[in-house]
């Protein structure tokens, strides 16, 4: 990865949208040099961002928020990858464990969208651990494996976008499923495991649920409301505002 990033340009090239998902990693590379990171919750369809950008950066950083509430099978997953991949993984927890966050606050994943409480629960299990990387690896940019076909909240985000004073890059924005599934089966890379269970979205264990008749993609984390994690919505405790 370039070195030259003591200084934090804000460019957006009028052509990104139209650009090869490797185009994007590779503008961001040379864009933020070694302040771009990229973020994984190693999900259904993580092997094609990992796969993707360490190809054309190998020694990316790449950030992993683990909530503690992850499925047994995604902590394996992520292993699997790791090794095979030979990532740089930087993994980032709660400053609080499960038992005392739910000790002291309950179960702040039952409680609905657009409550306090549901944000309570993403500040202190995602947004505090993300600042906390941000301001620990120094980070300007990110690629991010966001695609609009995923969720009504990301079906008109663009192929780079500000979130305060980080720049975010999406290679796959403009990915569909069948385009997924063809990278996946090229490079003979695997799904999350749970693919085969029928999930076709993986978060947290308490609200993640298997695709079934009549459901979206939405459906099976809620809805669209609670489907965001809260790393690409506005939150609070600084909210990467380094």
């Amino acid at each position: 990865m370039s070195a030259s990033s003591a200084a934090v340009p804000d460019p957006t090239p009028p052509d990104l949208e139209k650009a090869t998902a490797e185009e994007r990693v590779r503008w961001a590379a040379d864009t933020f040099g070694d302040r771009l990171v990229m973020t994984t919750s190693f999900g259904i369809q993580s092997a094609v961002m990992l796969h993707l950008a360490t190809r054309v950066v190998p020694d990316i950083p790449v950030v992993f928020i683990d909530t503690g509430y992850l499925f047994a099978e995604t902590y394996r997953f992520a292993q699997e990858l790791t090794d095979r991949l030979k990532l740089n993984l930087k993994v980032y927890n709660a400053s609080m464990s499960v038992t005392r966050l739910e000790a002291l606050y309950g179960k702040l994943w039952e409680a609905e969208a657009g409550t306090k409480e549901l944000e309570n629960y993403k500040d202190i299990t995602k947004r505090e651990p993300m600042d906390r990387a941000v301001r620990e690896l120094r980070i300007a940019a990110w690629l991010a494996g966001n695609r609009r076909s995923q969720s009504s909240t990301r079906a008109n985000i663009p192929a780079v976008e500000r979130q305060r004073k980080i720049t975010k890059i999406y290679p796959i924005i403009d990915w569909d499923n069948r385009r997924v599934h063809r990278y996946l089966t090229e490079h003979q890379l695997p799904y999350h495991p749970l693919f085969e269970q029928g999930y076709v979205s993986v978060g947290d264990w308490h609200s993640t649920k298997k695709l079934e008749p009549g459901m979206t993609e939405e459906d099976t984390r809620g809805g669209a409301a609670k489907r965001e994690c809260g790393l690409h919505e506005p939150g609070g405790r600084g909210d990467f505002s380094i």
